[in-house]
């Protein structure tokens, strides 16, 4: 049975799409046909990570919810664009770049329900093992659907002040909408820190499974965004600490 992941950060900067991304990547190298959607189309930009031009964009997400094209013509297979040993597939659906075409669904907003009826028939007629959506920072009618939808839901937060006040709000309407599963990554943490604390805070504050305490990572600076993390560094702490993310929502 096809499994849909919500990754979803109440703020951002966060790290969202960068986790993603490499989550996609770690489950198609486990042989997975895996779809991944950007559905935050305010500010889109997880084809750059996949290595995606925009000139290579022949239709997007903005396209399929204006009834230009069919949810799969918007999906591009990206698997050759990530290197690595990938046994299985990824496919992405961009959302568009294009100024105008942000400031339309801004202006002029879309039908949400598309969105619903977009997942399932874009993990029927690829037939994706699992879908990803990574969704816009904080909550509103499009991120409830994906987190009501989801049969995982991978909440992404930094130790601060700012996010566990937020998280507090996504983790609660998450259990109003009876999640199936719900695994919390904190990300961005000084490695001076004891990981063994912040995880022990964090899970009793929520009430709620931490996956992974990641570090602050400079090598994650220095890709810039560039590529998948995972695949470039496959035995650093970050990676090791996404695969149990992933094993865990599995």
């Amino acid at each position: 049975m096809s499994k849909i992941i919500s990754v979803h950060s109440f703020r951002g900067g966060t790290g969202k799409s960068n986790t993603t991304a490499n989550i996609a990547a770690l489950l198609a190298m486990d042989g997975a046909r895996v779809g991944v959607v950007d559905t935050d189309i305010a500010s889109p930009g997880i084809h750059v990570l996949f290595n995606l031009d925009e000139s290579d964009m022949e239709h997007s997400l903005n396209d399929y919810l204006w009834g230009k094209c069919t949810i799969e013509q918007a999906a591009q297979d990206v698997t050759g664009h990530v290197g690595g040993e990938i046994k299985g597939q990824i496919f992405l659906i961009p959302s568009s770049i294009k100024a105008g075409e942000i400031a339309r669904i801004l202006r002029e907003g879309y039908d949400v329900g598309l969105l619903n009826d977009g997942f399932r028939d874009v993990i029927e007629k690829l037939k994706l093992d699992y879908l990803l959506i990574d969704t816009h920072p904080g909550l509103n009618e499009e991120t409830l659907l994906s987190i009501a939808i989801s049969t995982a839901l991978i909440i992404i937060m930094r130790p601060d002040q700012q996010d566990y006040q937020g998280t507090a709000v996504t983790v609660d309407v998450a259990k109003k909408l009876d999640v199936p599963k719900m695994v919390i990554l904190v990300n961005k943490t000084p490695p001076t820190w004891d990981f063994n604390e912040v995880r022990s805070r964090v899970e009793q504050t929520y009430d709620a499974t931490v996956g992974a305490v990641l570090p602050h990572s400079d090598e994650m600076m220095m890709l810039a965004s560039s590529g998948i993390f995972s695949i470039q560094y496959p035995d650093h702490p970050v990676t090791k600490g996404l695969r149990n993310i992933v094993d865990l929502v599995k």
